[in-house]
């Protein structure tokens, strides 16, 4: 279900009665003229479905290292360069090969004739041809039954699992809802990851040599959650089915009804190139004293293959881009530097912001810029408005939330919890010891449909939400950037 679309785009030229007074930003404070700057300019000026068009329309899906994922690199580093941004590049960090599927066939063929809905596996290895057979079904059968037709499994079409009875029913909880009690950390369903049966079966049917290996996913109504990676030679092709058209096969051969199935996986890796990449960008500080301390604005420009990455994270990329746009239109000369990432890899596991870490703030080289790090604000884990922060326990920067906040809430602002949020770029700073934070978004439909789903497409996304998220973040970029102090940390 599409969100009805929110009424934003009037409010960004309205500055609230209680912001008309300038106040104080070095304590603390809202600067409200930069503000009301920030407002006008993302509401004339937006540039966000221009950006967002141009990675889910013209690019689609961006898996690290594919040709795609370049192309969104070269995009972003263009276009930052053409709006003034200073010291924009790439930086390079060894990755591995890139991958790309350039084919997928996935037929019943007997009892009767039926196109089923699945995906090959991120970095799947092709199938020897076109496989043509009846699968071998695992599902039903006792550990002693099953190793006893591991030599069968060679070449074949195997699945090793029984029918999907367990799904993903709930999005995750969003709280700042009225009413909702927050836990103290959010993250997605543990159901996303296999259990330790269904890896035992996958690994042995890879280790047998099977031809393809088909295996349901725990969302319904033909959304398909599907990643990957690359296990080199001992990958064995592998394709993620509708649980709803795994459970149709394995119960017709549960029935003793043959059935035959066509399969063919064909992909290729690219190898020439094996970096991936991160882009930067930044607006100068301009204190004589604080110039060199740095606010950070981040986001995954990386997606899973199957959709196009539009909430996941386009929209997020798109966000964060327009930020720096606005804050560079308006001619923001910051007290701190306030720079850009967009990361590569985040989905093999938070890869390019790690590689950027390393390199920039971890170890004795880099004790001076990692004492003059004061925030990373990073944006991922949904799409919607920014209701407000995972405060991530960090007491002392709450206070200064809370008043960066307050001023958004005609245009959909709800409150900052103290919780952690997991599974994104930010816990890569968190771990580093630098203040990391993620805002909450609407949740509705993200865990159910669209993340890592061949379902991640730009209908559940709202070009009015991005713009909110950008004005959001430029704000608290801006704000952080003029404290007296480096915002404080754990």
């Amino acid at each position: 279900m599409i969100r009805p679309a929110r009424l934003f785009t009037a409010c960004f030229f309205c500055v609230p009665a209680l912001l008309t007074g300038q106040t104080t930003p070095q304590n603390g404070g809202v600067d409200t003229a930069m503000s009301a700057k920030i407002r006008t300019e993302g509401a004339s000026g937006s540039q966000v479905s221009q950006i967002f068009d141009t990675l889910t329309i013209d690019i689609g899906p961006r898996l690290t290292a594919s040709p795609a994922f370049r192309r969104a690199v070269d995009f972003a580093e263009e276009k930052l360069k053409s709006w003034g941004l200073e010291n924009t590049h790439l930086e390079p960090w060894k990755f591995g090969r890139g991958w790309t599927l350039d084919k997928l066939t996935l037929e019943m063929v007997e009892p009767r004739y039926a196109p089923l809905i699945g995906y090959a596996e991120g970095w799947s290895p092709s199938t020897a041809g076109e496989l043509l057979a009846a699968p071998v079904y695992l599902g039903d059968k006792t550990p002693a039954q099953v190793e006893a037709l591991k030599s069968s499994l060679k070449g074949a079409i195997v699945m090793p699992l029984p029918p999907q009875s367990v799904y993903v029913r709930e999005d995750r909880p969003q709280p700042s809802a009225p009413g909702v009690v927050a836990p103290e950390i959010l993250s997605p369903s543990p159901l996303f990851r296999a259990p330790a049966e269904a890896q035992r079966l996958n690994v042995l049917a890879r280790t047998a040599g099977a031809g393809v290996i088909l295996r349901p996913n725990v969302l319904s109504d033909g959304t398909v959650y599907v990643v990957g990676s690359d296990l080199g030679d001992r990958g064995v092709p592998s394709v993620i089915l509708s649980s709803e058209h795994y459970n149709m096969i394995a119960g017709m051969i549960e029935h003793h009804i043959p059935v035959k199935l066509r399969v063919v996986v064909k992909g290729t890796y690219q190898e020439a190139d094996t970096n991936a990449y991160n882009i930067i960008a930044e607006i100068p500080g301009s204190d004589p004293v604080l110039k060199d301390q740095v606010v950070m604005l981040g986001a995954h420009i990386d997606s899973w293959h199957t959709g196009v990455g539009a909430t996941d994270n386009a929209d997020g990329v798109a966000t964060m881009m327009e930020a720096m746009r606005i804050l560079k239109a308006v001619g923001a000369k910051p007290r701190r530097t306030i720079r850009l990432a967009l990361w590569g890899g985040e989905e093999q596991g938070l890869l390019g912001s790690k590689a950027w870490v390393t390199a920039h703030l971890t170890g004795d080289a880099n004790r001076k810029a990692f004492d003059d790090f004061s925030v990373y604000f990073n944006i991922d884990n949904g799409t919607g408005p920014i209701y407000g922060f995972a405060m991530e326990n960090n007491e002392g920067a709450k206070p200064l939330f809370d008043t960066w906040l307050a001023q958004f809430r005609d245009i959909g602002a709800r409150k900052n919890v103290n919780l952690k949020l997991t599974s994104t770029d930010h816990v890569t700073f968190q771990t580093a010891h630098v203040p990391g934070f993620n805002p909450f978004q609407d949740y509705e439909n993200y865990d159910l449909r669209t993340h890592h789903t061949n379902m991640d497409t730009r209908d559940h996304v709202k070009p009015a939400d991005i713009s909110q998220s950008a004005i959001v973040m430029a704000s608290f970029a801006w704000q952080a950037a003029q404290l007296d102090q480096r915002l404080p940390r754990k």
